[in-house]
């Protein structure tokens, strides 16, 4: 395949979605399969609902996430600007271009008047389309004189543009626009039945449909991998692509991400209500001071939410399941990206999250760790804390869960889980704990094969059951029943600490 260029084009209303960042991870993984260039170019033509800091979320959020742009604002600028508000002019010549070719028109209608018709169709159970039925009835450049059209025009009077979607002159009721798209096949309209989009405005900005249309051209995409909420669309963008004798890129329209119950298109409010982040980094809105949870503060690792991310929608074809960016890209195909809906799961993942926590190294997981312990005051050695990992990663999801299953690696227990102390501390449990004392004294090298061999030597000795033994011991060691192996926690704390626990459980329980 030659020169494959793709584009990311959000708009920087808000924080990006989580569809939002598989769009732009799909584009980048067919970009990089194909030796091609992935294009962001930030679509702000609708500046009612721009928010300042949004493009710099979206991207420190493909940053995050490994999947930079090659090409857009700032960074090797071949075909900018990138921002569409930046290139109000282009997009101005290009609707003038339509008019002349008789492809568009001014339409001066006042909101007043477009509401008048609608409601007007309501009342005879009818639906008020703008098209080749009404055209000509409206306050249109198509039945107005060129100096009168000009006139309003030069008085300031507001006008759109519209694209002239169907023409009875040469069209029947049964004409289509038809498009290949790559995971759906191919999908034809009835022009007949589609309204005439607005293109172009007069405070000087397109729509998006112009923008779109103008900047994937100059920008010589080549293919357009967007989500299925914009099939509706393609038989516009098509009839822009002809009207202007352009070849058009080639389409394909990504299944939607669907809530976890899998009925509607995943929202915020889905995480909100289950407790899950739908944005990749954490996002503040500075104008209410809300701020919305993201993966990344959440604890999770950017390769396992790509990797998630990833099977939403595309699957290899196999079994496997665990994939790095750089097999991704390998494997991935549009070809194999689902016609329906993939339905999101928390559960899921969290288990991507800790299959990605085994492959990480004990001393990459500590120096995360590390952040935590120095947060609640404690001052540890790394090849200490590295250990500690190595005991107690295999039943973590995240790092955070790392004081939880190991804080007693670091600090004395001051509690002891009630309802083990009822079951393992019984009448003869203090004396036993002093005899234990006296033996793990007695052992010189402390480590933990060595500590275990002598203390069930002295537990056969005395003929009585390991649990007798044991578990008020890990209740001593940690406060509770848990934790890894017991005589590996005995080493890890030292001689001293694992004397003065047992003591300290004693006078206390």
């Amino acid at each position: 395949m030659e020169n494959v260029r793709v584009r990311f084009a959000p708009s920087p209303t808000g924080p990006l979605h989580i569809g939002g960042v598989r769009t732009a991870l799909f584009n980048y993984l067919f970009a990089k399969k194909h030796n091609g260039t992935f294009v962001l170019r930030i679509e702000d033509t609708d500046q009612t609902r721009y928010v300042a800091n949004a493009e710099q979320y979206i991207i420190d959020a493909l940053n995050w996430c490994n999947i930079p742009f090659d090409e857009g604002p700032g960074k090797n600028e071949k075909f900018g600007p990138y921002r569409q508000s930046e290139r109000k002019e282009i997009y101005k010549q290009y609707a003038e271009e339509l008019i002349a070719k008789g492809k568009a028109y001014y339409a001066f209608d006042t909101a007043e008047t477009l509401d008048f018709h609608r409601k007007d169709h309501e009342e005879k159970g009818k639906t008020f389309i703008y098209n080749w039925h009404n055209r000509e009835k409206l306050t249109t450049s198509l039945t107005l004189s060129k100096e009168e059209v000009e006139q309003r025009i030069a008085n300031g009077e507001k006008y759109v543009v519209r694209f002239k979607m169907h023409n009875p002159a040469t069209d029947t009721e049964e004409t289509v626009i038809s498009a290949n798209d790559i995971i759906r096949g191919t999908v034809s309209f009835k022009t007949a039945i589609l309204d005439d989009k607005i293109i172009f405005k007069s405070d000087g900005m397109p729509t998006y449909h112009l923008a779109n249309i103008v900047d994937d051209h100059l920008m010589q995409i080549s293919h357009v991998i967007r989500g299925e909420e914009w099939l509706p669309s393609l038989p516009l963008h098509v009839a822009l692509y002809q009207a202007f004798d352009w070849e058009a890129p080639k389409f394909a329209h990504l299944p939607l991400i669907l809530k976890p119950v899998g009925k509607g298109k995943l929202s915020k409010r889905d995480g909100d209500k289950l407790g899950f982040p739908v944005f990749p980094l954490e996002y503040k809105n500075e104008a209410t001071g809300d701020i919305s949870r993201g993966y990344k503060e959440d604890g999770y690792f950017n390769d396992a939410f790509i990797n998630m991310l990833a099977l939403l929608g595309w699957n290899p074809g196999t079994e496997q399941e665990l994939f790095n960016l750089e097999e991704l890209c390998a494997e991935f195909s549009l070809e194999r990206v689902s016609k329906s809906g993939a339905k999101f799961s928390p559960d899921k993942t969290k288990w991507f999250n800790q299959q990605y926590m085994m492959t990480k190294s004990d001393a990459e997981l500590a120096d995360i760790f590390n952040d935590i312990l120095v947060e609640k005051g404690i001052t540890s050695e790394l090849a200490y804390t590295e250990k500690v990992v190595s005991l107690i990663k295999e039943r973590a999801t995240f790092v955070a869960d790392f004081w939880e299953l190991g804080n007693f690696f670091f600090e004395n227990p001051t509690e002891y889980d009630a309802k083990a102390s009822k079951k393992q501390w019984k009448e003869g449990t203090p004396e036993l704990m002093k005899e234990l004392v006296t033996i793990i004294e007695s052992v010189n090298d402390f480590n933990s094969q060595n500590i275990e061999t002598i203390v069930k030597e002295w537990i056969t000795s005395k003929e009585i059951g390991f649990g007798k033994v044991m578990q008020p011991f890990r209740l001593s060691l940690v406060g509770a029943m848990k934790g890894p192996h017991l005589f590996d926690i005995a080493e890890m704390i030292g001689k001293q600490a694992t004397i003065d626990r047992i003591n300290n459980a004693i006078e206390a329980l």
